[in-house]
């Protein structure tokens, strides 16, 4: 029949359906020009200053090459026993490095933790130099550009593995969190290595065996990732902390100084575990509300969440969450019980919309001649009452 009416229906909850409240958490203040904060637990981004910005990622690039050489060894492109050989192009590079030579093959192992630990630039190359398509650094960069857009890091380019100061070399702070949320999802098995505090490789340099994230030995839960540091891309950091069954990913960039970064990085994760927390909104079966069915054997069917609703929420309390439920209406029969029908929505203050899926609490066979006459009648009568703008 031809007299269905399609409409989204929004229907804002009763004073019962939700009894949660809150006020929104305050701003975090940060001295970096671009900075990105996740929850890495529920999804919510807590902080978004600049965050979709290419600018110069500095050896916070690394975790990138980090990134894919994790996947060959998973793969078993490469192995943790293997030893590399350095090339003069590898051994040319100054700044953070574990002092390779040409005479050296070094253990894929040692050249990981080279790069986490150490920020070798050296390292980076050997690493990027043995998986490239054609042996050099440049075709790693054009690797891992390409890698990088298949996983969503859009405002992502590189032009070498190490994060040295290069035109075109860029990558945005949201890219920077995605790939922390890789590397510690993906490989669990590797991202220990990222809360090593020291590393003296071969006894070689004294001068270098620390690793300069300033949040690993204050005791909050830190356990990576990766420091950055040039004259145009400022003092910057992608770090990581866990707290009970929370964690947190953030990134900093642009920051003067390596004192204003150590304690902008404190802070973030204090203000992080602090400020919010974890709440049940809605259990799993809870009827939200009833949807109208076309042409069914009865004339509603009750949208429920098909699992437990839980959300990151601001830890003081006030004004009432606002919450709607989102259905296109009404459903047309037969429904069966569990189908996906609608959306529960609500925007937390000051956190982005949280989008709940709801379905059939109950099976709705199609309705016989009686009542699909009846449903069709009253639509008659809705729309003859509504006028010609009514039924637009």
């Amino acid at each position: 029949m031809a007299l269905q009416p399609l409409t989204v229906i929004r229907s804002c909850l009763s004073a019962a359906a939700l009894a949660v409240f809150t006020l929104p958490a305050a701003a975090f203040d940060t001295q970096a020009s671009s900075a990105f904060v996740m929850d890495q637990t529920t999804g919510t981004v807590l902080l978004n200053k600049n965050a979709d910005e290419p600018l110069p990622p500095a050896s916070m690039s690394k975790l990138m090459t980090l990134y894919m050489a994790f996947e060959a060894i998973r793969d078993g492109r490469l192995s943790l026993d293997e030893r590399l050989p350095v090339s003069q192009h590898a051994m040319s590079f100054g700044g953070s490095t574990m002092f390779l030579d040409t005479t050296d093959r070094v253990r894929v192992e040692d050249l990981l933790r080279g790069i986490i630990v150490l920020s070798g630039n050296d390292a980076c190359v050997v690493v990027a130099e043995a998986l490239s398509p054609d042996g050099t650094e440049a075709g790693f960069a054009r690797l891992m550009t390409q890698r990088a857009q298949q996983m969503g890091m859009t405002n992502s380019t590189f032009t070498n593995a190490s994060g040295w100061p290069q035109a075109g070399h860029r990558m945005s702070m949201r890219d920077l969190a995605l790939v922390a949320d890789r590397l510690i999802s993906d490989f669990p098995e590797f991202y220990p290595l990222f809360a090593e505090t020291e590393f003296a490789f071969d006894g070689r340099a004294p001068q270098n065996t620390r690793n300069r994230n300033p949040l690993l030995r204050l005791g909050i839960g830190a356990d990576g990732l990766k420091t950055g540091h040039t004259q145009e891309a400022g003092y910057g950091l992608v770090g990581s902390a866990e707290q009970g069954d929370r964690r947190v990913i953030f990134v900093i960039s642009g920051i003067d100084t390596v004192q204003q970064r150590a304690q902008d990085a404190e802070a973030i994760v204090n203000w992080s575990f602090r400020q919010f927390a974890e709440r049940e909104i809605v259990k799993a079966g809870t009827r939200i509300t009833e949807a109208q069915v076309w042409m069914g054997a009865e004339p509603t069917v009750g949208l429920t969440p098909a699992e437990d609703l839980t959300v990151l929420m601001p830890v003081l309390t006030g004004d009432r969450i606002e919450a709607e439920v989102v259905y296109t209406g009404p459903i047309s029969a037969p429904i069966a019980e569990g189908d996906p029908l609608g959306e529960l929505v609500f925007t937390p203050e000051g956190l982005p919309e949280v989008r709940l899926p709801l379905v059939a609490d109950r099976s709705v066979p199609r309705g016989g001649f009686l009542p699909r006459l009846a449903t069709a009648a009253n639509i008659l009568i809705t729309r003859l009452n509504e006028g010609p703008e009514g039924a637009m």
